[in-house]
């Protein structure tokens, strides 16, 4: 039996085992949806690093880089920007002290504003879950030497999330998050130096890529790199100030301090962890083309965790590598499913439902989200592109709301609404005029092509923070009442 298979079964089905005992903890809708708010500050810190560091690293990251070069670190420092952000706003996100950020909508904007709002999350989400699938699918078909197929491997990954997720809910994610987060971090830190050296150092690199790789701005990246790198770490930016998993982590703290304490370790954990696989994915990329190794860009850790690196450190590379897909697609799989109970069954159809009733139909939810998210990770052509139109429209939908939500008194309940419903027309719409009338996008048959050449973001994001801000101006403030509930030590 291939080895790497074995340790990686292996470890999955440990994970299997001490989620169905964590299972029996499960009785309440605090407990699936939040840990019952008492994760400690280590569990919260790994679990928070396993919420971002996904397939979209590991995979489409890697990507990146292998196209790329060095300008790939334009990317993760979106990602870095806003946790820096958010670590100003966790303590308040904990004393606020609810389950989705349909609560803070609605407190803010309305109730229309959290239908919308959980609708947004549901649709960005899924597609979220359905790259990690695709990403695992990779993942598995590289460590099998192709004995497991590519969609083998993407059934495999959605069964195994799966499983995990409607097992236990947040507490099964938090603390498979937690030897998860570890191997992460740990096996990125040892491989990245191994890669190094056996690429042959900085001057060996440098005489085998092109000139292109080292540049500030790769121009053989897609069309208009100038604004299409900018535009991706701007799309990280947004999500990251918005995603909902990580709010629901801050509501599974045990107090606001913990929940701050452990933003800024997450940080430190984050930018180490993209920084080195963006400098091993640059370096393999070398070795693989100085040898004549023709690779899938996307399999770049992968293959050099089998080809690389030295056994017991490639082995646990792949193990990581298998742990962000679990881990990432476990923690978007509960996030839509808490929005259904909480924003729409719970708030709108069956406010007085039983503890035992919500949990069970919250694990039907998952399972029913992830059979669709798996057959949407079919349809498929790239995990990279995948992810940054899914972060296109969470951002410009969620993010300028919310923040204001949170931030700014003056946003009214017509602007916020205004916001979340301009940001996702104008991103769907944008994405959709492409595909209808395929002569906008410039340059004509490129595959990472924008309509009229501009990157959806920019237009997007626009769209959506002037709808916030016009249309908060020419409304009325909200009351007292309203912003007490937000901003409660603040004179108002």
């Amino acid at each position: 039996m291939n080895i790497y298979i074995a340790v990686i079964g292996l470890y999955i089905l440990a994970l299997m085992v001490l989620n169905f005992f964590r299972a029996r903890k499960v009785k309440t809708q605090d407990d699936m949806m939040v840990a019952g708010r008492t994760l400690p500050v280590t569990v919260m810190i790994f679990t928070l690093i396993c919420t971002w560091i996904g397939s979209g690293t590991f995979i489409g990251g890697a990507e990146f880089a292998a196209k790329a070069g060095w300008s790939a670190l334009w990317s993760p420092l979106g990602a870095w920007l806003g946790i820096l952000v958010i670590y100003f706003l966790a303590a308040k996100i904990r004393t606020f002290g609810q389950y989705t950020i349909g609560d803070i909508l609605e407190v803010r904007y309305g109730g229309l504003a959290r239908i919308f709002g959980a609708i947004a999350i549901i649709i960005s989400f899924t597609t979220i879950v359905s790259y990690q699938f695709r990403a695992g699918g990779y993942i598995l078909n590289a460590i099998s030497d192709g004995a497991i197929s590519i969609g083998q491997g993407q059934f495999l990954a959605a069964l195994f999330v799966i499983i995990f997720t409607a097992t236990a809910g947040m507490i099964a994610v938090a603390y498979t998050d937690l030897p998860n987060g570890i191997i992460i971090v740990v096996s990125t830190m040892v491989a990245t130096p191994l890669v190094m050296a056996a690429a042959g150092g900085w001057h060996t690199i440098r005489s085998v890529l092109p000139a292109e790789h080292f540049s500030v701005i790769n121009q053989a990246f897609g069309a208009n790199p100038s604004l299409k790198i900018p535009a991706i770490g701007l799309s990280v930016f947004l999500l990251l100030l918005g995603v909902q998993s990580m709010y629901q982590k801050f509501y599974s703290a045990k107090t606001p301090r913990d929940a701050k304490k452990a933003v800024a370790l997450w940080l430190v954990g984050t930018i180490i962890v993209e920084a080195v696989v963006i400098v091993m994915a640059v370096y393999a990329t070398s070795y693989f083309k100085a040898r004549g190794i023709v690779i899938d860009p996307a399999a770049t850790i992968i293959q050099a965790a089998k080809r690389i690196i030295p056994g017991p450190v490639g082995v646990l590379l792949l193990a990581a590598a298998t742990a962000v897909v679990i881990s990432t697609g476990m923690n978007y799989l509960l996030s839509p499913t808490t929005n259904i109970m909480r924003d729409i069954y719970q708030r709108f159809l069956n406010p007085s439902a039983s503890q035992r009733r919500m949990v069970l139909l919250q694990k039907l939810f998952v399972i029913l989200i992830g059979i669709a998210a798996y057959l949407l990770c079919a349809r498929m052509t790239s995990v990279l592109e995948t992810a940054y139109f899914a972060y296109t429209v969470y951002g410009v939908a969620i993010t300028p709301a919310l923040i204001a939500a949170l931030s700014w008194k003056r946003a009214t309940r017509a602007g916020g609404l205004a916001s979340i419903l301009s940001g996702t027309v104008a991103a769907v719409g944008l994405k959709a005029a492409g595909s209808i009338w395929p002569q906008i996008m410039r340059p004509l048959g490129d595959a990472n092509a924008d309509p009229f050449g501009i990157p959806i973001i920019y237009p997007a994001f626009a769209v959506s923070l002037l709808s916030l801000v016009v249309v908060s101006l020419l409304t009325p403030k909200p009351s007292r009442d309203v912003l007490a509930k937000i901003f409660p030590q603040e004179k108002i």
